[in-house]
């Protein structure tokens, strides 16, 4: 593979001349006796109590961030394994107030520059080796200057949501325009609009090939007419962000369709689809469309108006709590699918899938044994004694008791087997407004901890407060 190349490549450069004249050929390394040796420490593990893992947890944390390591990156990056260098303090830049304590750095060690600059909120910063990216240390996510940027990111996309029918009759109007460019910019963001995808930015040579709306290319994508249903199709296939492969097919307007067969006319493969637009000419238009627009709050718009219109559609008000959190889970994959976030089915699914399913075996089991004695104690009750009907009043509850054990163990199922390869995280916690889950919890008497763990409920303590069961987005 041709990440195992970098990573020799890169391996090579940081060995001693004698490490390098003795390892030559990484196929001819065995690392079985250290993956033997990890696979036992996290055997061992697992049996520690809950504060030793978070110590361990703490200390390897520290760990990763002293040393350097392959990187991993997701979907095709063309620098997957190459090593990340460990970073000292002489790469980082602290940001404090002037009259703060500044921190001190590791003994024989200094910062690479302390700045006093308040117009931004990170504290600290580097810039990593392998694809030059500056990398920040934020205020902890539960801060109160944080809660505020949360706070005014969705309530920019609710004065979207107000203004999104003028804007989209104004876009639909250039599909007609005289101009190229201005037909080019209204299909595109009818695109961003439509589909949540990012504008896209221009990217170095030696960077993942990834595109967004304005950088896509004629092969990115295909067109299919159905003349008889009337159906024009676009399908989209193309590397997006973290090099995820997006691949949709997508019914369009067809004045949308006839513009991108004018857009392909005479172009290759490797031309550009929208070839007078860019990012920067479109961000330049969402701002005067509306003031803050973004193609980023187009996608916390739609992202959030989804998870609303969802979680109306799916929520029953009889069900039970656990069918709740499976209506809810559904709505956020809902949005997970619109926003393209996914992620590979994790290494233990299906060892977890096939240890649920015996649970849920066994549970069925029990069913079967309560059931056979709710009917002995039936027949023994009938002509019985007052104690005989309290035994079976006992058992039909233990028997409703194993019947929503049941229920709740096949909701789970369902639940994990539907989210194996959506990942629901990021767009929970960066694209839907927390109001909308707060404002469902207390609506449907679901308990908010069954939606955010702590460390969320303290990022979003202010819509907790905020959003009472009557909130729409």
């Amino acid at each position: 593979m041709y990440s195992i190349k970098i990573f020799f490549g890169d391996w090579r450069k940081s060995m001693t001349d004698k490490e390098r004249d003795l390892i030559t050929d990484l196929s001819k390394c065995d690392f079985k006796p250290m993956n033997r040796y990890f696979m036992d420490l996290a055997e061992k593990n697992r049996n520690k109590t809950k504060e030793e893992k978070q110590k361990l947890k703490e200390a390897n944390e520290a760990i990763i961030n002293r040393t350097s390591g392959p990187l991993s990156g997701r979907g095709e990056h063309p620098k997957m394994g190459k090593l990340k260098k460990r970073i000292e303090a002489e790469d980082v830049i602290i940001n404090c107030s002037k009259d703060s304590k500044i921190p001190q750095p590791p003994p024989g060690h200094k910062w690479k520059e302390v700045r006093h600059v308040n117009t931004v909120t990170w504290l600290a910063s580097w810039t990593e080796n392998v694809q030059n990216q500056v990398k920040y240390v934020m205020l902890n996510p539960s801060s109160k200057l944080k809660g505020e940027k949360d706070w005014q990111k969705y309530e920019t996309a609710r004065k979207l949501a107000k203004s999104i029918d003028k804007i989209r009759r104004e876009y639909q109007q250039d599909w007609k325009s005289k101009e190229m460019k201005i037909r080019q910019r209204a299909v595109a963001l009818y695109f961003i609009d439509k589909l949540a995808l990012r504008a896209g930015n221009e990217k170095d040579e030696d960077q993942a090939d990834t595109v967004g709306c304005c950088s896509l290319r004629v092969e990115h994508i295909e067109l299919h007419e159905e003349k008889d249903d009337k159906n024009f199709v676009v399908v989209f296939d193309f590397l997006g962000k973290d090099s995820i492969r997006y691949y949709n097919e997508v019914p369009v307007e067809k004045r949308v369709f006839k513009n991108l067969q004018l857009f392909m006319e005479n172009k290759k493969g490797s031309d550009d689809l929208f070839d007078r637009l860019n990012t920067q000419i479109m961000n330049k238009h969402l701002n005067e469309l509306m003031e803050g627009l973004t193609a980023k709050v187009f996608r916390t718009y739609n992202a959030s108006w989804t998870l609303q219109q969802q979680l109306d559609l799916l929520t029953n008000e009889d069900d039970t709590v656990a069918e709740k959190i499976l209506s809810y889970n559904r709505a956020n994959r809902a949005v997970a699918i619109l926003c393209n976030h996914q992620r590979s089915v994790p290494k233990g699914h299906e060892k977890s899938m096939e240890k649920l399913k015996e649970k849920i075996e066994a549970k069925k089991d029990l069913i079967k044994d309560g059931e056979r004695q709710v009917k002995d104690a039936q027949r023994d009750a009938k002509h019985g004694s007052v104690k005989e009907k309290m035994i079976l009043d006992k058992k039909k509850k233990m028997l409703q008791r194993l019947k929503e054990q049941l229920t709740k163990l096949e909701i789970q199922e369902t639940d994990r087997d539907e989210n194996k390869t959506i990942a629901l995280g990021t767009s929970k916690l960066n694209y839907l407004d927390p109001r909308i889950s707060v404002a469902w919890c207390k609506k449907y008497d679901v308990p908010i901890e069954k939606i955010y763990n702590k460390t969320q409920r303290d990022k979003f303590r202010w819509a907790i407060d905020m959003a009472g069961p009557e909130y729409r987005f």
